[in-house]
């Protein structure tokens, strides 16, 4: 294996409009820089590369665009160039939103980020090899934002506040701090890692100037003490995270470098057990792939071509056209997903894996709003109001990804008679040795 990276700075003028609560929330000042981070893999017969934006979402025909100049540009496949946005609400508007029948998409912005991508690939001529791990920790970061009452109707906790303990207690969130490492195979010395937690990044959106300040969020604080500590950069990548907020939910600065402190903390742990227990978490045979399906699903009725509730590139339809992706790392997947998914619904994808360790790579191959389980839009609320697609749709794109996934471990690693998973009959009671 042999990697290599770069990051560059997306940060729009102070001025932009930007893409969190309101069409029309100017920014007035800045206080850290967004950036797009990517990380080059090569196997020596594959090549898979992963870039995560600092942007709320991007459209799927930018994200074609991209994917298509990257793969034409470093000689390999299309859908192993996975591109994800780890959700900022305080970046600029970088997907298309309609105002009543009025497009906000910022395409200056846009255009200017066009040009720093097609600068970055000069920064990736310089593979170096190393060793890969993997790691997953239980990290108590977040929380989910829905409160669903005794008579199953959903209430949306960011505008009832005070039932948030009660949320906490009852509802599900996926806390699971999802790892990849890459180490100097001569010194042992960190050279990149790979984060995947669910959560919006909304620490810092507090009332007023907080919600007008540019920045990254929490995930820029998780690079920054990751780099500060160990000298290697980092990429975080959004996990389905629909439903999943920061415990310190709209709370301002402080909030943002907290969590991102915390969470920097838990991954410098994980290097720290992955590195010294290597028969248990290195990545022995490091094989790339990657894999794409399209899934079609009915819009809902009151979003059929309705131009107050669609984009104009969704019109044309009464069905809604999507993507799941898939690239692996040895033993480890990254599943990408064309929107806001909510946290039960990617629990579901990793319970159904086929590989070791599964993460969800959020607003991936589109920005499809929300998606969730059916049953969400019996209860209600924020996001089962915002989803497109009808009730179907989640186990659609649920039995998709398991496809995909499956298809992409046959091709990667063959297995002989029962297709894997279906191996393991090993001790009731296991605790791995370090072999």
């Amino acid at each position: 294996m042999k990697i290599s990276w770069f990051k560059k700075v997306i940060s729009p003028d102070v001025g932009a409009e930007l893409a969190g609560y309101g069409p029309h929330d100017v920014s007035v000042t800045k206080l850290d820089d967004l950036y797009a981070t990517g990380l080059l893999m090569d196997d020596g017969e594959k090549k898979v590369l992963l870039v995560s934006f600092d942007l709320l979402g991007l459209d799927a025909s930018f994200i074609r665009g991209i994917r298509k100049f990257y793969a034409a540009s470093l000689g390999m496949e299309e859908n192993a160039v996975m591109l994800t946005c780890t959700h900022t609400h305080t970046g600029p508007h970088s997907r298309t939103i309609n105002e009543g029948r009025k497009n906000i998409l910022n395409v200056p912005y846009l255009e200017r980020l066009e040009k720093v991508l097609r600068d970055s690939v000069k920064d990736l001529a310089d593979p170096r090899p190393c060793e890969a791990f993997y790691y997953s920790a239980y990290c108590d970061e977040n929380r989910n934002r829905r409160y669903v009452t005794a008579d199953n109707r959903g209430s949306f906790t960011p505008h009832r506040r005070e039932v948030i303990s009660i949320c906490e207690a009852t509802h599900f969130a996926d806390k699971e701090l999802g790892m990849v490492f890459f180490f100097d195979p001569k010194t042992g010395n960190p050279l990149y890692g790979i984060g995947n937690f669910a959560a919006h990044p909304l620490a810092g959106h507090a009332p007023g100037i907080g919600g007008l300040r540019i920045s990254a969020d929490y995930p820029g604080a998780f690079r920054d003490y990751v780099l500060a500590e160990t000298g290697a950069e980092a990429m975080f990548i959004t996990g389905a995270a629909g439903d999943m907020v920061p415990k310190e939910d709209e709370l301002g600065s402080d909030a943002i470098r907290s969590m991102g402190v915390r969470l920097g903390k838990a991954f410098i742990g994980g290097m720290i057990d992955a590195q010294r227990n290597p028969g248990r978490f290195h990545i022995a045979e490091p094989k790339l792939g990657s894999t794409s399906r399209i899934f079609r699903v009915p819009f809902r009725e009151q979003f059929r071509r309705n131009p107050e509730l669609l984009p104009e590139s969704y019109l044309g339809s009464d069905c809604s056209e999507l993507e799941i992706q898939c690239v692996s790392i040895g033993d480890v997947c990254f599943v990408g997903v064309p929107g806001e998914l909510c946290s039960e619904l990617g629990q579901e994808i990793k319970w159904h894996s086929p590989f070791r360790r599964t993460f969800i790579a959020y607003n991936s191959t589109a920005y499809f709003s929300y998606m969730c389980p059916a049953n969400f839009l019996v209860q209600g609320g924020y996001e089962a109001n915002n989803q497109r697609f009808a009730a179907e749709g989640g186990l659609v794109l649920l039995n998709t990804a398991w496809e995909a996934m499956r298809e992409l471990r046959e091709s990667v690693f063959p297995s002989a008679g029962e297709k894997y998973p279906d191996g393991n009959f090993g001790p009731v009671v296991n605790i791995p040795p370090n072999r």
